[in-house]
């Protein structure tokens, strides 16, 4: 249940496909990031923050693909409470932020950065931007859960916040009951300040998605009135797990990205 590779499976699934990877862990105050990074170090750097629960892992299959590796370096985290970032400890939106933002400064190459988030990945690269939008120019928001009145939190994760509950919960689904919690609240201390945001931003979502609603979309296209630029992609029929599903449409859109 800690849905992460260990570093043995990590090399067998980069070493199978000759593809050269480092796996790394930083330190970011008190905080540890671990990161898988490939492709070529001088380019732009494609970083991707997955959704809860989950680690680096959901992007492997965009790690390793020929044409990205050509054109990108690429960095994919395990977010703090995930993988080998201080796991097991969730934080809310506004710790994830900076300690990612914070991180971001340690591996800059002074190249264009894109930041793609999937889920609740969405709304961290969202408020990155509200923060520092200059720092963030490009963002793509796959599935992203940024619409608070579209959030319903199950009443039944608040029990679990407390003792001695909330260790019944296994491996990485306690700090993600504990950050879907939170979520709601979070997103609408963010919402005033999405008017920050002057990234281009690509917004990519299944028109069927049952965990994080289509109305979404509509969300960001009037909340970012500052955006440079806004794409919208609907896939029709399609559910939450568009980044496996969907692969090839995300990955040319991300071989495309004018930056």
């Amino acid at each position: 249940m800690t849905m992460r590779l260990n570093s043995k499976e990590t090399a067998v699934y980069f070493d199978s496909l000759k593809v050269p990877f480092i796996s790394k862990t930083s330190i970011v105050g008190n905080y540890k990031i671990h990161f898988i990074q490939t492709g070529n170090s001088e380019k732009a750097t494609l970083f991707f923050v997955h959704g809860s629960p989950g680690s680096w892992d959901a992007y492997k299959s965009y790690l390793s693909d020929t044409l990205l590796l050509k054109k990108y370096r690429m960095i994919a985290i395990d977010r703090p409470g995930f993988g080998n970032s201080n796991f097991g400890t969730a934080e809310d939106l506004g710790t994830q932020a900076q300690i990612i933002e914070d991180f971001i400064t340690q591996i800059d190459n002074h190249q264009a950065i894109v930041l793609i988030g999937h889920s609740l990945g969405g709304p961290v690269i969202v408020k990155m931007a509200t923060d520092h939008p200059a720092l963030f120019p490009n963002l793509v928001v796959l599935a992203g859960a940024i619409d608070p009145k579209a959030e319903t939190p199950e009443l039944w994760r608040r029990l679990l916040l407390s003792k001695p509950l909330r260790y019944l919960i296994p491996g990485a689904l306690r700090p993600s009951n504990d950050e879907l919690w939170w979520l709601k609240k979070d997103l609408y201390a963010m919402a005033p300040n999405l008017k920050n945001i002057t990234s281009k931003v690509i917004i990519i979502h299944g028109t069927k998605d049952q965990l994080v609603p289509y109305k979404n979309m509509a969300y960001m296209n009037k909340m970012l009135v500052n955006a440079k630029s806004i794409e919208s992609i609907s896939i029709e029929n399609a559910n939450h797990f568009i980044p496996w599903e969907h692969f090839e449409l995300i990955r040319n859109t991300l071989l495309h990205i004018a930056i």
